[in-house]
C-alpha cells in the first residue's frame, strides 16, 4: 500500500510484501442467477458467458502485474478481494441485468474471497 510505510507493509501482508511484486495464479468462478430460458435451458449462453470472462477478467489480467499494467490497481491495493470487486465491476457492465450473483477468487486453496456486490439490508 502506497499510503503505508516499508515497515507498516511488511507487517500487514507478510511475505506477500515484496518490492519486485509477486504472482498468483488465481482461479475464479461466476455465479449467475436468473430465469432459466425455456428454450435453451439455460440462465444464460454458456458460450456468452465465457465471452464475457474473456474480456472482463482475462484480457485485462492474465500474465499481468497488477500494480503496474492495470490502471484500476494505480490507486487500488492489489488484495485479493479488491481483485474480486475489479472482476465483479467489470462483468456487471457485460452481463444482463440483475444476473450476475457471485464472483469467487481463489488467491490459493485455502485464501478464497467470495463477493456479491454491494449489498444493502
Amino acid at each position: 500500500s502506497k499510503s503505508l510505510s516499508d515497515e507498516e507493509n511488511l507487517k500487514l501482508f507478510g511475505k506477500c510484501n515484496n518490492a519486485n511484486g509477486h504472482g498468483h495464479n488465481y482461479k475464479v468462478i461466476v455465479t449467475v442467477r436468473g430465469e432459466i430460458d425455456p428454450v435453451s435451458g439455460m440462465v444464460i449462453n454458456l458460450t456468452d458467458l465465457k465471452d464475457y470472462m474473456q474480456e472482463a477478467i482475462m484480457e485485462p489480467l492474465d500474465h499481468k502485474n497488477l500494480d503496474k499494467d492495470v490502471p484500476y490497481f494505480a490507486e487500488v491495493v492489489s488484495t485479493t478481494e479488491n481483485v474480486a470487486v475489479f472482476i465483479w465491476e467489470n462483468l456487471k457492465k457485460l452481463l444482463p441485468v440483475g444476473t450476475l450473483y457471485k464472483v469467487k477468487v481463489y488467491e490459493t486453496e485455502q485464501n478464497i474471497v467470495v463477493y456479491k456486490g454491494e449489498e444493502t439490508i
